[in-house]
């Protein structure tokens, strides 16, 4: 499980540190779109995560084993699951942010979780108990307050659009991990080779369609040579940390509780907001977060280990 609560924790710091780079010059460039610098942003982001693990997977003497991966029909699931979770799922997000603001984007798409739980149960047979599956639910209801929260000023450009578009995320994200679990019970397809395949294919993805497509090949070009662009590169550390935490948490404790532990970070990228920027949560945003931390865990923990004091099974009083 520790897996699972690390990715979250390092999802929330990149989080934080991502959203430092794009306060941060040409970025905050007002005459630029949102749009384009959300796609140049979400590029370099994931373009940076594969570098870090090419030198990863380089120093443990793997990348043969990546390019035999390819090679498998496993490895081909891996690539469209990275389709769906990267450029897909991604491009929805950022259009739910554009035309319904981060807030309500934030309620819709904390749902990616029950979404993957239910194609886990499907597709893969993975069980949730009765409780795990309530403080689920519960977590995802305080990810949802916490955006709305958030979102009481937001003014709504195109509320169909933002709608689809957050829509968009909950399936791409939702089927990302079903996708790459399934990809890693192959044994040529382990969870470090099936996320340095995730991560070069949506990198690859960003800059072969979507890129071109938002005309935001010119923009990353000026972008590069910018300290922000250093920020992103130690924001893509955290994310490729977080990445590889969440993957293993797939192979270890399934899909569905790895995404339950996974949709922390919302807690945790106020933790870091606070140590890192000194932003003050309100009583309310606090206590929500606390919430989140607590729900998610039970969510994915064996409520045997945690109540009962032995193999007996003899309750704890």
């Amino acid at each position: 499980m520790r897996f699972g609560v690390f990715s979250g924790l390092l999802w929330g710091l990149d989080t934080v540190v991502l959203g430092i780079a794009l306060a941060m010059s040409p970025f905050s460039d007002p005459t630029q779109t949102a749009s384009i610098v959300s796609i140049a942003s979400a590029f370099l982001h994931d373009a940076l995560c594969a570098a870090w693990l090419v030198v990863y997977m380089g120093a443990r003497k793997r990348l043969g084993a990546t390019l035999k991966a390819l090679k498998t029909r496993s490895g081909l699931v891996v690539m469209a699951g990275a389709l769906l979770g990267g450029p897909i799922g991604m491009t929805g997000y950022l259009i739910a942010i554009n035309n319904i603001g981060p807030g309500y984007t934030a309620i819709i798409s904390a749902c990616y979780p029950a979404l993957g739980a239910l194609l886990s149960y499907v597709f893969l047979k993975e069980r949730m108990n009765k409780g795990q599956v309530g403080a689920l639910l519960v977590a995802l209801a305080g990810v949802m307050a916490v955006g709305f929260i958030s979102s009481s000023d937001t003014k709504l450009a195109n509320p169909v659009l933002g709608l689809v578009g957050a829509l968009l995320a909950v399936a791409g994200w939702g089927s990302e991990g079903v996708l790459c679990a399934w990809g890693m019970r192959d044994d040529a397809v382990d969870n470090d080779t099936a996320l340095q395949i995730r991560e070069t294919t949506s990198a690859l993805a960003y800059a072969i369609i979507a890129l071109p497509l938002f005309g935001a090949w010119k923009f990353t070009a000026n972008a590069i040579p910018h300290l922000s662009s250093a920020v992103i590169l130690l924001a893509a550390l955290a994310g490729t940390a977080s990445y590889l935490c969440y993957y293993k948490g797939i192979e270890v404790i399934g899909t569905a509780r790895a995404m339950a532990l996974n949709i922390s970070y919302s807690a945790w990228a106020v933790v870091f907001g606070f140590i890192l920027q000194g932003t003050v949560p309100s009583a309310a945003t606090a206590l929500l977060c606390l919430l989140i931390l607590c729900s998610t865990v039970l969510a994915a923990s064996d409520w045997n280990e945690l109540f009962y004091a032995d193999k007996t099974n003899k309750k704890i009083k």
